[in-house]
């Protein structure tokens, strides 16, 4: 046992990785990156560019947008004190707060309103279950700059595209408004006044929010508080006339659209940043974790961490709740054009150079390394998934000719100069059973 840095070490122990955070195999990870790709089509299909912000920030970064009366502030994130700087640092929990301040560090803003997306894995210290994870990965897109209703609406019509471009059903959407920080203020006075009276229905929890934080009782997954909640006060009722235009415009907007949705007067959502527009798009195929994708308007954000107020708005995608909703088969398999296999001591030599001028002409190359006879090689050629087997033995190497066979169509074997056998594997189809031409 070692003993060093305050850390016990046991020599004989297997280190795996930590409960919650997960190995992405390379069976998976083509599914993952298949689906980044679609994203980042879709993505730039709309004007968004790419940001790349760092996975720690200051604990006070979070603590300022999120709110300190929150489940994430309070028992998920990941804090420590940094021993250089004796700063508070945190994992990011989320991505939103980290995009802003990059926004404001660097004056995006002064260039233009900014369109944004990012991708990346998020931090959270919780119990983990399916579809809830220590480090997950999320997709964010952020729109900051634009105050009026019509960008709420481009990203409903955006999350709808997504959601057919993947092939995805049953996914609704669920829409509310939170109005402005001072009709919540009012909102916030009859809640408490409303929970006041039913006090001996509130659980531990509730008791708790009740004076920092009582929207988020609206939220609570206790069924014996359910009829209690419903009998609540909406805040939907009590909007101001400017709040209650906006909201309507976008209901209209999105009619007009065609984007189906239900208003959920109780859709709160969990972070302290949100005005206006609030939104989740939920499915029944995940169990408890069945939000896909939430977001909504946050036009405080800027100057609550520091920045001059700007209107701005935004979602985040759960990549791993995603992913779990796709067929197994979606991505396909990461297969190599060719499998290049080469036997004796000279083919072994010059077959990292022939390799090379392959993969120049476009081809993708998995190059057999190591001994081997060539049935044992043909074998994991077959097994590669490989559309064509190049083949160099000595006497290839002699004629400057290499073998080249379509392991995947019934037609004959050829041996050819590299350029032909470039242009053969070119012409030959991929599906079928002979070249055209071939008798």
């Amino acid at each position: 046992m070692h003993m060093g840095l305050g850390l016990i070490v046991t020599k004989m122990s297997n280190i795996q990785a930590i409960r919650g955070m997960n190995d992405i195999l390379p069976e998976e990870s083509i599914r993952w990156i298949r689906f980044e790709s679609i994203v980042m089509d879709w993505l730039h299909s709309y004007g968004y560019q790419n940001i790349r912000t760092p996975i720690l920030e200051k604990t006070e970064l979070f603590v300022r947008s999120i709110g300190e009366v929150t489940d994430i502030v309070e028992k998920e994130m990941y804090t420590f004190i940094d021993s250089l700087s004796l700063d508070s640092l945190a994992l990011r929990p989320e991505g939103t707060a980290s995009c802003v301040r990059a926004v404001l560090e660097h004056h995006l803003l002064r260039q233009a309103p900014q369109r944004l997306y990012y991708m990346g894995p998020m931090f959270r210290h919780e119990r983990p279950q399916k579809g809830r994870y220590r480090q997950f990965h999320q997709v964010g897109v952020e729109a900051i700059g634009f105050a009026g209703p019509d960008i709420d609406v481009e990203h409903l019509l955006m999350i709808s595209r997504l959601w057919r471009l993947l092939g995805l059903e049953g996914i609704r959407l669920e829409i509310n408004s939170l109005g402005s920080s001072d009709e919540r203020i009012e909102y916030r006075k009859k809640l408490i006044a409303y929970f006041e009276k039913n006090l001996s229905v509130l659980d531990e929890e509730a008791q708790r929010r009740l004076y920092t934080n009582p929207l988020r009782i609206l939220d609570s997954k206790n069924s014996q508080m359910q009829e209690m909640i419903n009998r609540a006060p909406r805040l939907i009722d009590v909007l101001g006339k400017e709040s209650q235009s906006h909201f309507s415009l976008m209901c209209e907007n999105l009619e007009a659209c065609q984007v189906p949705y239900a208003v959920n007067p109780r859709l709160v959502r969990g972070l302290d940043y949100y005005n206006l527009t609030v939104f989740e798009w939920v499915t029944d195929q995940l169990g408890s974790q069945g939000t896909v994708c939430a977001g909504g308007r946050y036009d405080a954000l800027l100057a609550q961490i520091g920045g001059q107020s700007s209107p701005a708005c935004g979602f985040a995608l759960g990549i791993e709740r995603i992913l779990s909703l796709l067929s197994r088969d979606f991505g396909g398999k990461l297969e190599p054009d060719v499998y290049f296999v080469n036997v004796g001591t000279s083919a072994q030599f010059h077959a990292n150079i022939i390799a090379e001028k392959v993969r120049d002409a476009g081809f993708s190359v998995i190059l057999h390394a190591g001994e081997g006879a060539m049935k044992t090689q043909m074998k994991k050629a077959n097994a590669s998934g490989a559309a064509f087997a190049l083949i160099l033995g000595e006497e290839e190497v002699e004629r400057e000719l290499v073998g080249v066979k379509a392991l995947r169509l019934d037609v004959a074997q050829q041996t050819l100069p590299l350029d032909a056998a470039l242009a053969w594997m070119r012409a030959c189809p991929r599906s079928g059973d002979k070249l055209s031409g071939d008798e």
